[in-house]
């Protein structure tokens, strides 16, 4: 039973499941992350690339998949360096449930994976099939979570913590 109006009760968001989703922490020679702007939205909202797990997928395709999709960087240009142990969850804020993937879900589960960038920033374009970042840059690891939308904070700061001997 899921509730397609403009407003949904805090028992009907808490029963929504969590929709299937990859990370992608991105980062290059310098140990920078890339960060992008996000399209959809109208303050400075900044985020790695993410996207969901389509049926029959795996997650290490999924990730590498939406990394191109909203980067236009190809598998040939990174490594996948690791990955979280588990999933991490977030949920959304409540006045968004509605209106994000059309009332189905609460929040996402992100299997993160930890991938280095082996090509040139001219290789990075963000005008692909469905651009979903306006701009992008790289940040160092100590001052991403800062410039995150406030609600996937918590989400960055674990990844983050799970990947720093990598970083």
């Amino acid at each position: 039973m899921t509730h397609q109006g403009p407003f949904m009760t805090i028992d009907e968001i808490a029963n929504l499941p969590y929709r299937p989703c990859v990370g992608i922490m991105l980062i290059n020679p310098r140990g920078h992350v890339f960060v992008g702007q996000r399209l959809d939205r109208d303050s400075d909202a900044w985020q790695m690339p993410q996207g969901g797990v389509d049926p029959g997928e795996n997650t290490r395709s999924a990730a590498l998949r939406e990394l191109e999709e909203e980067t236009g960087i190809p598998p040939n240009l990174v490594s996948i360096e690791t990955e979280t142990t588990g999933l991490i969850p977030y949920d959304l804020p409540v006045e968004l449930v509605p209106h994000i993937w059309k009332g189905r879900y609460r929040g996402q589960e992100q299997k993160w994976f930890l991938m280095r960038f082996h090509g040139q920033d001219s290789q990075i374009n963000l005008q692909t099939a469905h651009p979903e970042f306006s701009a992008w840059k790289w940040v160092p690891p100590a001052d991403l979570v800062a410039g995150i939308v406030p609600f996937k904070r918590a989400v960055y700061e674990r990844v983050l913590a799970e990947f720093a001997s990598h970083l």
